[in-house]
């Protein structure tokens, strides 16, 4: 294991950009040796998300005022689709994880205090689904219900918990998150997967517990980009709208572990030859076709997401984020998923009989992108309605961007 993976970091260092992002390569062959355990665990290992405390990377979106670094969302995810180079799961758990830091900066301040008063590395988990039941109390709501897809909530000890709140005059509910302490939840153990087996996306169960007002956020305030938080927390990084930045944590990883794959393929077809002919696999115009359209996706999928992000920066500080142009950046992020996958397919298409044998390289990476492809926020189909739809002069039916 290299000694850099396992360095433990200052509470007063401030690491720049380039030493964060250099931290995470460091930490890429360490991900490989535990990535057959921690699927076997179904859970990140302990020691991973230790490193990856002890490294800064949950501070990299949080607010300054708790510790954290306040840096650029390219910053974030370029650490998250180097991280999956190693191992997606792992990679998957620290963006979903770190991007409730940025999150939390939205809740009223006092919701923050609650967090982080008496210690910074303190993590949150979440499960947007609306599953929740409320009964309204003075001062706040009492919450029920079981959510699923938790990822890596047996590392935090806070979720952020999706719950429609019903109107009193018969109109659509309103969406919310609730902030819930640890207390008041049970992890339910239910993860067994095909794919991204190691990111422990267990259920969560709540039975009866209160959620003062102050701990739930509107989503339309994110939509709207007016939240509680933005009169503390002023800087432009929290002026991104909110599904601009999650719908990015569960695509960009997938980048990663494509590119991962690509280099494993390459490196095997280099000596491997035909079973029954010895033909040099290499010299197969199919393969190297199947490389070479790979490698396009990965260098156009990776220059979108460095020009998106760059604009939601550009835009944040301008504050000038319009209906259409939000729409056309939510399709950008949420379609990426299904490119990797189309790759993914080709790549898994020419490994030959052994590439089904737990373990191999590309196979995980076929699961884990198959999977990924699979939540809610990467399925491309209603974003692509609805940037269509607006560009036939249709109005916007999508608050998710």
């Amino acid at each position: 294991m290299q000694a850099e993976a396992i360095k433990a970091y200052s509470d007063t260092d401030t690491p720049t950009a380039d030493e964060l992002i250099a931290r995470a390569r460091a930490m890429v062959p360490m991900l490989r040796e535990r990535e057959s355990a921690a699927v076997g665990q179904r859970q990140v290992p302990d020691d991973t998300i230790r490193a990856f405390t002890e490294a800064g990377f949950f501070r990299i979106l949080q607010p300054a005022q708790y510790g954290g670094y306040e840096m650029a969302p390219e910053v974030y995810c370029e650490v998250a689709r180097t991280l999956a180079e190693g191992c997606m799961s792992s990679a998957w758990v620290y963006g979903v994880v770190a991007v409730h830091n940025w999150q939390l900066a939205l809740f009223d301040p006092r919701a923050a205090e609650d967090v982080w008063a008496e210690d910074g590395d303190v993590r949150i988990s979440s499960s947007y689904m609306p599953c929740g039941k409320v009964v309204r109390e003075e001062g706040g709501y009492r919450l029920s219900g079981r959510w699923a897809f938790s990822s890596g909530s047996a590392h935090c000890d806070w979720v952020i918990l999706g719950v429609h709140i019903p109107s009193e005059d018969g109109s659509a509910p309103d969406p919310c998150n609730f902030l819930v302490p640890r207390r008041d939840y049970e992890i339910i153990d239910t993860w067994d997967t095909m794919g991204l087996c190691a990111t422990g996306s267990n259920d969560i169960v709540v039975k009866d517990a209160f959620v003062p007002d102050y701990r739930i956020i509107r989503e339309m305030d994110m939509f709207e980009v007016d939240c509680p938080g933005h009169a503390q927390n002023t800087g432009s990084l929290y002026r991104i709208p909110f599904a601009q930045l999650f719908n990015r944590t569960v695509s960009t990883t997938s980048l990663g572990a494509l590119k991962r794959a690509l280099e494993v393929f390459v490196e095997g077809m280099k000596t491997k030859r035909a079973t029954y002919t010895g033909a040099k696999l290499a010299n197969d115009s199919a393969i190297q076709e199947a490389v070479a359209d790979v490698a396009m996706t990965l260098d156009d999928l990776e220059m979108r997401l460095h020009r998106d992000l760059r604009e939601l920066s550009e835009r944040a500080e301008q504050g000038d984020f319009s209906v259409e142009r939000r729409a056309m950046l939510g399709l950008s992020t949420t379609s990426m998923v299904s490119r990797c996958v189309t790759a993914v397919d080709q790549l898994m298409q020419f490994s030959g009989g052994k590439a089904i044998y737990r373990g191999n390289v590309v196979q995980r990476a076929f699961l884990d992108i198959h999977c990924a492809r699979a939540h809610v926020a990467n399925n491309p189909y209603p974003y692509a309605r609805n940037f269509a739809g607006m560009a036939f002069g249709a109005q916007n039916d999508c608050f998710d961007i």
